[in-house]
């Protein structure tokens, strides 16, 4: 299914090299966790973040001093936009903006009277760059609460819509709206309340939603069923584990969907059963563990499956794949067997006829 088909019309933001919303990707986010004022620590796992595929990437912004180190990045020629993360200090989002902050965001709820927003509003207007608009359950401001009783969908909803009208007060639109709960279903209603509401971009994510393997799952459910339905613009999985990790597990969600458009392996793999020939569960760690070593020419779909009688059939479309046989592997390209191949040779060989893949059909016979 194209979901690009169904996607929620919403206005086109630049931030930094990258566009959010509109016609754009969706795109991959993390935020460092390292001290926001060591430079060099802060430089390498940025790096490596976008090593392993982040679009856009956060830093905590707590002080002047913070303020610096951004200042530093971006004279330092650093890949990625960067987004500095603002919280109760007006003055520190105007320093981070005329410090080349490539976005600022910020919850103008906890910024103080109108205004230190406006004053906001007006320096990211000079400096060209959008504000996101950051709404959690935890920082819900006090007015919703009381008015809900609880930060339900709703009051997430409603707050994030009264900062945006905030900003627009200052005839400022250049927005990215963030509504995000530890709750799934709240967090998902709330970005459907707003989608309906507004034309901004939506940036997902299940905040505080855990370890890296529950957290994994929460996301995956909540961002996962908000893109199905045709909304969402950019995402983070909000892990606690290393910003790679969050990338990773973000990209593993657009491909899921068939939206990383990327060149990169998405991985079938049957679930085994008494059919299964070969020792699948190991042979298919590791191929993933060595999937540093994939450089496809665009995006393929590979087949991992366990008997020779299912295989190819099952796997029909995809590019490339192996069935397995008793001690050997049928190395098969969209559902048409090619050779055989000795089962300690199997990754091996598809990572070969991964890397040496071309979409002329003949490549690869005998």
């Amino acid at each position: 299914m194209d979901y690009n088909a169904i996607r929620r019309k919403s206005r086109k933001i630049r931030v930094g090299k990258i566009f959010v919303g509109g016609d754009a990707p969706v795109t991959v986010q993390s935020m460092t966790n390292t001290d926001p004022c060591d430079f060099e620590a802060m430089r390498r796992q940025i790096e490596e973040a976008a090593a392993a595929g982040c679009d856009i990437i956060r830093l905590a912004i707590p002080d002047r001093e913070a303020v610096g180190t951004l200042y530093r990045l971006k004279e330092s020629g650093i890949s990625l936009p960067l987004v500095a993360d603002i919280h109760f200090s007006a003055s520190l989002a105007i320093l981070a903006a005329e410090a080349g902050a490539d976005k600022i965001r910020i919850n103008p709820g906890n910024i103080g009277e109108p205004d230190r927003v406006k004053a906001v509003a007006d320096a990211c207007r000079k400096a060209g760059i959008p504000i996101r608009v950051g709404v959690n359950s935890g920082s819900l401001d006090k007015k919703q609460l009381a008015l809900y009783g609880a930060p339900t969908a709703e009051a997430l909803a409603a707050s994030a819509l009264e900062n945006v009208a905030l900003l627009e007060r200052y005839d400022f639109e250049d927005i990215v709206v963030a509504i995000k709960s530890s709750d799934v279903g709240r967090m998902a209603e709330a970005n459907r309340i707003v989608a309906e509401a507004c034309d901004y971009p939506l940036h997902l994510g299940v905040t505080e939603a855990g370890s890296e393997q529950i957290g994994s799952v929460k996301s995956a459910v909540g961002i996962g069923s908000l893109l199905l339905s045709g909304i969402g613009d950019t995402l983070r999985v909000s892990l606690t584990a290393d910003p790679v990790r969050e990338v990773e597990k973000g990209r593993a969600i657009l491909a899921a969907l068939g939206m990383d458009r990327r060149a990169s392996v998405e991985l079938v793999s049957c679930p085994t059963c008494g059919r299964t020939k070969v020792d699948l569960i190991p042979l298919v760690e590791a191929f993933e563990a060595r999937t540093n070593e994939l450089h496809p020419v665009r995006r393929l779909k590979v087949a991992i499956m366990g008997c020779a009688v299912n295989g190819p059939g099952e796997a029909r479309d995809a590019d490339l794949g192996i069935a397995g046989g008793v001690g050997e592997g049928l190395l098969f390209r969209r559902g048409r067997i090619i050779r055989k191949i000795p089962e300690d040779r199997i990754v091996d060989t598809l990572i070969d006829e991964i890397n040496n893949f071309r979409d002329d059909e003949s490549a690869g016979d005998e």
